[in-house]
This record gives structure tokens, C-alpha cells and sequence, in this order.
């Protein structure tokens, strides 16, 4: 298809749908091969889980290498998976587009939970069933697909990045793009790395939340003391500790820190009852917090106790703690600084004095969010181009993980339209058993990726970078 031959904003190309749909039994199979490697990341890319990595790495070199990229590299960092890059340069006063993912996954937690084994891919009721399906190989293929769709010769320039360590961070990958920025300069970057609210709804990301950890601990104690001869005035530890911990939040759930920024949700997002079932909210109880669903999950605070070292019931004796530790971690609004954001829920804890007992509180890892730019020709197309594939309104979402190699790029080339699309969807269970892909929507992403490359040639006014 010639990129001025590109199809209105409502409908798609038959021809290039229907080269779409000839592409699929190949790229299902390499997807299935793809996830059968168990390319499980770990901080600081130790021994123990380089062989899969590396097997993963060259895999989706050779994928893109097939889909005609040029250049195929990999960029090797201290104590980090190897990036693979690749590029196809573009057509005169055509835009790049830089295509993004991960070939690394989370381990799968108990092998129990299951129907089949998640490193032997399965198909069923329209679906491949593995870890990594949806979070994030199917979207590596896309990029492929899409690429293979115009024969390997977009009619755009294309710089690809596919990390292996953004399960676990990114490691030195995300300071990176800011150091070097002329290899990531792109007009618009996809990234590969979400999906739909629900199958059958086209979905653009416009919002990811940032991170940020904090451990706050208190000793009171040389050693544990008898309860009976020195409980109600030796100072408790992990009383102290709590009582700091429920000071976070108010009685309806909502945050109660300063300095933390919320703004209320007005795009897409799930219903009361969609959310309790993908949560697996146990009958009967409360959701907490005020507000629709989409400014508590994604444009506002959350802190979330992911840790906390204390005795344990089955171990308990009759003792006062004289120790006790919890790790924080707080999801930020997209568009707030993630170290303003830690800082201020240290000041926080600081100003605690339970008891009149001082904790201490520590800093650990933030990430910041990113806020994407929607009135922009790219975004235009894309929302074009979705709306397309699936026949219906294209809707846009928030989501409240992040992705930490984005605000890199964003701070790398901050002119670039950064889009963040995706083949899975609101049900597929990333990072729990049984995750999966539908079929029908890793084809519906790839057709509208490869659309997308036809808009941008032909309408989009970026210029040649």
C-alpha cells in the first residue's frame, strides 16, 4: 500500500487488512515460541537468569531483522538485559517513529494457580494462554507485524527499542535516553506496552502514575521485654509504628498527606463492578476512598504498606517489640515530580511522634509518571487509526503502574508525541495466573499500528527528523 493511498479517519484499508490478516498465523506462532523462553528479570541481570534473557534478546533481534530493520544492535549496560535496537531510515521528509517494548517478564507465582503450564503456551477459547502473552510479547509482535504489513518498508523512518529489565526498573536503561538523546530522536514513539480498558474497545494510555518508596522504621528497645512486667509503659515499637501507618489516610480512604497531588478522572475507566471483579474484591466489602474510580487509581496518591517486619502470629510470644519496619510505596500523580512527591510523604511520617517516639524514615527508589500530549496531529491519527480497527469511538484511560523508560524518553526528546497502545486488555490477568492474549485483539493492534504508519506519512506534520 502507498503511504498517499492512507484510508479516512473511520475506516482502514481493505488491502492492508487484509495483509494483516495473512501475517496472523506466523506471527501467533513466533509469539508462541517468544513466550516459551522464560525471560524473567532480576535486579542487576545476575547469572541465574541471563541465559533466558539473552535467548529472548536474540530472538526478538532476529524478529525485527526479518521484518527488514537495519542496524540491528545491542546495547550493552553495567549490571542490565541488553537493549536490542534496530532502525529503517526513513523516506525523504518523512517522520521517525520510534517503536518501544520489553522481551522480560514476572516470574509466574504459584504454578498451581494455572490451567497450563505458563511457559508452554496454550490455545483456547480464542486466546493464548502464557506468562508474558499480554505484558509484553504480544506487543513486540505488533511492532513486528505492523513492519511486516508494508514488506518491511514503512512509509516512515522507524528506530526500535526493546528493553529487558522493565519488570524490575530498567536498570542503567533508564538513565540512558536523556545522555544520549540523538539515538532516540523520533517525531512519535509507540509505546508498546498497554491495551484496551475491555476487549473490543479501542484504548489510548494518555496518563501513567509515577513511583516512589519509603521505609520508615522504629527502635524503642535494646531487646523484646516481657509483656506482663513491662507491657503498658515500655514504649511498643510496633504499636508506634501503626499508629503512624494510620495516620495516611482518613476514615474514608482517601489520602491525608499534604503536598500530594489528585485531580478528578474525565476520560474512560471500569465500572464499580468490573473493578471489584478484576480486584477480586471479596463479597461484602467496601471499596476505599472517595471519588470516581479512574482519579483513585489513576490520577491521584496511593500508598500501599507493601511490607512490614514484625512478629509473626505463629511465632508469637508475650513481648513488648522493641523493632518495627514498613516499606511504602506511593503511586503519584502523572504530572507531579515523583521526588517532591516522596518527599512530601516523609515530611509526613517526620512530623509523626507516636507516643512522643521519633521514627525514622527513609527514601528509596522513585520513578516519575508521564502525561501524554493528546492535541497533536500523531495523536489524532492514532485515535484515527484505532477507532478504524475495532469499528467503534476510541476511548482513552489512565493507568496506575508505570513504565519507567518512558519519562526517560519523554526527558530525552520532550518534542516527541508519545502514544501508548497495546494488544492486551483490561481482563488478560498480567502478573497473575493464567494470563492471556485474544487473538482478535493482538490482530485489531496490529492492523491499527500499521495504519498508524500510513497516517503519519500522510498527514502528520512533524517533518523529517
Amino acid at each position: 500500500m502507498d503511504a498517499r493511498d492512507a484510508p479516512g479517519n473511520d475506516t482502514t484499508d481493505p488491502a492492508l487488512a487484509d495483509r494483516v490478516r495473512g501475517l496472523m498465523p506466523q506471527l501467533t506462532a513466533e509469539l508462541v515460541s517468544l513466550v516459551a523462553i522464560p525471560s524473567v528479570s532480576e535486579h542487576g541481570f545476575p547469572a541465574t537468569s541471563r541465559p533466558a534473557l539473552l535467548r529472548a534478546r536474540d530472538a526478538v533481534a532476529a524478529l525485527f531483522r526479518d521484518a527488514g530493520c537495519e542496524r540491528v544492535g545491542s546495547l550493552e549496560l553495567p549490571d542490565t538485559a541488553p537493549m536490542v535496537t534496530a532502525e529503517i531510515p526513513a523516506p525523504e521528509g518523512a517522520p521517525t517513529v520510534l517503536l518501544y517494548s520489553h522481551y522480560d517478564v514476572v516470574p509466574p507465582g504459584d504454578l498451581s494457580q494455572w490451567h497450563s503450564p505458563p511457559f508452554e503456551p496454550s490455545e483456547r477459547d480464542g486466546a493464548i494462554f502464557g506468562r508474558g502473552t499480554a505484558d509484553t510479547k504480544s506487543n513486540i509482535m505488533a511492532h513486528v507485524g505492523a513492519l511486516r504489513a508494508w514488506d518491511g518498508h514503512p512509509p516512515v523512518g522507524v528506530k526500535v527499542v526493546i528493553e529487558g529489565m522493565e519488570e524490575v526498573g530498567g536498570g542503567a536503561v533508564t538513565t540512558y535516553p536523556p545522555q544520549h538523546p540523538e539515538m532516540f530522536d523520533a517525531n512519535v514513539m509507540i509505546i508498546g506496552d498497554m491495551g484496551n480498558v475491555r476487549p473490543g474497545v479501542p484504548t489510548l494510555t494518555v496518563a501513567l502514575r509515577g513511583t516512589a518508596n519509603v521505609t520508615v522504621e522504629v527502635r524503642t528497645l535494646a531487646s523484646a521485654k516481657h509483656s506482663g512486667l513491662y507491657g503498658g509503659a515500655a514504649p511498643d515499637a510496633l504499636l508506634a509504628l501503626l499508629r503512624a501507618l494510620s495516620t495516611l489516610h482518613d476514615e474514608r480512604g482517601d489520602v491525608a498527606v499534604e503536598g500530594l497531588r489528585r485531580e478528578e478522572w474525565t476520560g474512560a475507566g471500569n465500572t464499580e463492578e468490573e473493578f471489584r471483579g478484576l480486584a477480586e474484591v471479596e463479597d461484602g466489602q467496601p471499596l476505599i476512598g472517595t471519588g470516581n474510580l479512574g482519579s483513585r487509581v489513576w490520577s491521584g496518591p496511593a500508598i500501599t504498606v507493601i511490607g512490614i517486619d514484625v512478629p509473626s502470629v505463629d511465632d508469637a510470644v508475650n513481648a513488648v517489640s522493641p523493632y518495627a519496619r514498613a516499606k511504602l510505596n506511593l503511586r503519584v500523580h502523572p504530572e507531579q515530580d515523583a521526588a517532591d512527591a516522596q518527599a512530601a510523604l516523609m515530611r509526613h511520617l517526620a512530623s509523626q511522634m507516636p507516643f512522643g517516639i521519633r521514627l525514622e524514615v527513609h527514601p528509596g527508589a522513585t520513578g516519575n509518571g508521564f502525561a501524554a500530549r493528546t492535541s497533536s496531529a500523531a495523536y489524532d491519527a492514532a485515535r484515527g487509526a484505532w477507532s478504524a480497527a475495532w469499528g467503534g469511538q476510541t476511548v482513552t484511560i489512565g493507568a496506575g503502574g508505570s513504565i519507567p523508560l518512558v519519562s526517560a524518553l519523554h526527558e530525552a526528546v520532550p518534542a516527541a508525541d508519545i502514544l501508548l497502545t497495546g494488544a492486551t486488555d483490561g481482563y488478560a490477568n498480567i502478573h497473575g495466573p493464567n494470563e492471556r492474549v485474544l487473538l482478535d485483539e493482538f490482530e485489531k493492534a496490529t492492523l491499527a499500528e500499521a495504519d498508524l504508519l500510513g497516517r503519519l506519512a500522510a498527514g502528520y506534520g512533524g517533518g523529517h527528523r
